[in-house]
């Protein structure tokens, strides 16, 4: 039984991380071979499904995340980070601190990929929580919230938009009823888990000047270091292509040349390049800084990240092992004859799919098409079953999910922390997005 291997995969790759101490990649490694082979995978077929896993993970975030790396660490080095930090702290105190991230997380979430955003948030947030003087996990779990409710709830991020398709509904409607849902969602699954958190799990809270992917926090004269507008500009430069970009899509003919060259300037992997170069120049090469001293932070900077690459390959294999082994098919056998309410059977149906195979889009595009039928027979606004969809496809993010060890390393967390902090998280932002769905069946 598909849902029963899951399970044992699941138990045994906790076991050998935490109880054996075994590297982490080569824990998901060797999981995902004695998986696959318990799913039927052929043995001869095994290797290449593994291989094609984190090829397809690390293709997509690889760029990404290695030119993210290196523009957070010009910042971090230059004291652009800690210039930001420095104006935000003084601006909304250490009380109004949290809500400002937030607010600021929602809004950059509307356009960047939960990715991209993490990448380009976390060094600010790690500058701000040791200027002062609080524990980065109180700004870094609210803002991942408003992010992760952004991608799965609104257009144009992929899955709503491909979700929306399949539907066939207009992408205006998904967006108007999305934010009506998302920001309540982003409220409690943000800041109210947050302090919950704080309250029965404290010595999570840590207050660190050193991350694993961020280096050592430094301290800044304010005269040394770059002016607030060039800070603001450099750090948000990926937000304001990206955004420029998804805004065109609607204001200008797809056909056009200057359409064609916005989206290629806007697409994250070379938004995030320009962004770099920029940086090198303004925050480097512009004051003075040596060739050599900026160089030396960008390859600081991917020796930092190395390593969390390839556990989150090795999260894409584990994924993809139960993606080729069948499991979305045996999952879709379960809910042939569903007879509930279609916005409840779409986000359970999703829900499970997600917790079973570990991939939000996967999960999203396959329960999407399971529901197609209950829609067709109802009277439910489609928009609303894009949402619950969308609310089930974040449903308990776990060890089989390349997002769960990205959170991990970014946030400096242990096995167990993550388990205990992010996968509920994620839980209760699908529940309370499903909420938020059926409240507003009552009124569209």
């Amino acid at each position: 039984m598909p849902i029963l291997i899951i399970a044992l995969g699941v138990a045994i790759l906790v076991f050998l991380i935490v109880k054996l101490k075994l590297n982490t990649f080569v824990s998901l490694v060797t999981v995902s071979l004695v998986v696959g082979l318990l799913l039927g995978i052929p043995i001869g077929k095994i290797n290449t499904v593994i291989e094609d896993g984190i090829g397809s993970q690390l293709g997509s975030l690889a760029i990404v995340f290695g030119l993210g790396a290196m523009l957070g660490r010009l910042i971090a080095d230059s004291g652009a980070g800690f210039r930001i930090a420095m104006v935000l702290s003084r601006k909304f105190g250490r009380r109004c601190i949290e809500w400002a991230v937030v607010l600021a997380s929602f809004i950059i979430g509307l356009a960047l990929f939960f990715e991209v955003g993490l990448v380009v948030l976390l060094p600010i947030i790690f500058v701000i929580a040791n200027e002062l003087n609080i524990a980065m996990l109180y700004l870094a779990i609210p803002m991942a919230a408003a992010l992760n409710v952004a991608h799965a709830f609104l257009p144009p991020h992929p899955a709503p938009v491909a979700i929306a398709s399949i539907f066939n509904v207009p992408l205006g409607h998904v967006l108007a009823l999305g934010v009506l849902a998302a920001i309540p969602t982003v409220i409690v699954a943000g800041p109210l888990y947050n302090h919950f958190l704080h309250r029965i799990y404290p010595t999570v809270y840590r207050v660190k000047s050193v991350s694993k992917v961020m280096g050592q926090y430094h301290s800044f004269e304010l005269a040394e270091t770059p002016n607030f507008g060039v800070s603001v500009v450099t750090a948000t430069m990926p937000i304001i292509l990206i955004v420029v970009a998804t805004i065109s899509k609607y204001l200008l003919p797809s056909s056009s040349a200057i359409s064609r060259i916005v989206q290629f300037i806007g697409s994250p992997d070379n938004a995030m390049l320009i962004a770099l170069l920029c940086a090198v120049y303004l925050l480097g090469l512009k004051r003075q800084v040596p060739m050599k001293k900026i160089g030396k932070s960008m390859r600081t900077a991917i020796e930092q990240i190395a390593m969390m690459l390839f556990i989150i390959g090795g999260g894409g294999a584990f994924k993809q092992v139960l993606v080729t082994g069948g499991v979305a098919k045996y999952v879709a056998t379960l809910f042939v004859s569903v007879h509930w309410s279609p916005i409840i059977a779409a986000w359970v149906m999703t829900a499970v799919l997600r917790a079973c195979i570990g991939s939000t889009t996967v999960a999203a595009l396959t329960g999407a098409g399971l529901a197609v039928p209950l829609l067709q027979s109802s009277s439910v606004n489609a928009a609303l079953m894009v949402l619950a969809v969308g609310a089930g496809s974040v449903f308990c993010d776990h060890v089989n999910g390349a997002g769960f060890w990205m959170i991990k390393q970014y946030f400096d967390l242990s096995l167990k922390e993550t388990l205990l902090t992010w996968t509920p998280l994620t839980m209760l932002m699908s529940v309370v997005g499903l909420g938020c769905v059926l409240v507003l069946s009552l009124f569209f």
